[in-house]
This record gives C-alpha cells, sequence and structure tokens, in this order.
C-alpha cells in the first residue's frame, strides 16, 4: 500500500467523526437540505429551549390555538401556540409558532418550531434553511392563508426535519 493511499485512508478516517459531530445523534434525516442545517438551527434551538417548560412560551407571549392539529394517515402538528409579532419574519431565532403534544403528565412537551408568513395574491411561498414554506394553508390563531416552514427540532420525525406532519406527535 502507497504513502498515498495510507494518508488518504487516516484522513478520511479523521474526517467522518468530525463530520457527525456536528449533527446530534437523535437528529432527524433531512431529504434535501444541507447535512450542516442543524447549525443554522442553532438560533432555533437556543431561543426556544426555555419553552420547554410550556408557561414560558405563554408568558413570552405566545398565545395557544385551539384544538390540537391532526390528520389521518398524515401524523400530527400539535398545539400550535403562535406569537403574532414574529408572523411574517424569517429570522431563525424568532419563529412565529410553537408545537407542543402532551407530555402524558397533564402538560405539554415541546416537539417542534414553525416559521409562519402570510400568503398574498401573486405571492410566492419564501424559503428559510434551503426549505420551501408549505402552503398556502391555515393556522390556527392566524388571519388569512399562510406558508408556513415547521421544523421538528425536539422531537425525532421519522418523515424528515422539515416535513409538514410528524407520525409520531398525538394530541391524546
Amino acid at each position: 500500500m502507497s504513502l498515498r493511499s495510507r494518508t488518504a485512508g487516516v484522513a478520511l478516517a479523521l474526517a467522518v467523526p468530525c463530520a457527525l459531530a456536528a449533527v446530534p445523534a437523535d437528529a432527524a434525516p433531512v431529504p434535501a437540505a444541507d447535512p450542516f442545517v442543524w447549525t443554522d438551527l442553532t438560533p432555533a434551538y437556543t431561543a426556544t429551549a426555555d419553552y420547554e417548560y410550556e408557561p414560558f412560551a405563554v408568558t413570552d407571549g405566545y398565545a395557544p390555538a385551539a384544538g390540537c392539529d391532526a390528520r389521518s394517515g398524515k401524523g400530527g402538528a400539535g398545539y400550535h401556540y403562535v406569537k403574532s409579532e414574529n408572523v411574517g419574519g424569517l429570522d431563525p431565532a424568532e419563529p412565529a409558532g410553537l408545537l407542543y403534544e402532551p407530555d402524558g403528565e397533564g402538560g405539554r412537551a415541546l416537539v417542534g418550531v414553525e416559521w409562519i408568513v402570510r400568503a398574498g395574491t401573486g405571492t410566492t411561498a419564501p424559503t428559510l434553511f434551503g426549505q420551501t414554506f408549505q402552503g398556502p394553508t391555515t393556522v390556527s390563531g392566524v388571519t388569512g392563508p399562510v406558508y408556513t416552514l415547521r421544523a421538528w427540532i425536539w422531537k425525532d420525525n421519522p418523515s424528515g426535519l422539515f416535513a409538514p406532519w410528524n407520525p409520531t406527535v398525538a394530541c391524546v
């Protein structure tokens, strides 16, 4: 084996663990997304960490919308909490929506975040993190049609990090 082959093998052996260290171990696969998207999502993850305790989200201006959002055969999105002043923004650290599911102990567990942008006549869906928003659709707590982008940063989603529905999120 040549010195060049051994050097390439050692470099590869050292590079793989470093590349994997950039993605959390419980991260869902990101279809058609930059493999280092978690770096871009760090501000959202950090900014919403306190909201794992649901009362802090309400205190900070996130209003719970009516009902739990689930679709037969698709999964759920959980309970939506919307901060109206963040609707329309694309700042990773200021998602307009938080997604919760029942935690089995009478409370709610944070499972994801959502950016919400109003959809007007002639507007196109925005992009964030290399992902095109879904919609137009409706979101409880927001008037009119909107585009949305969900990121399942607090609960693994087998359908993908940015999938609109999470088959593991339940409303009961």
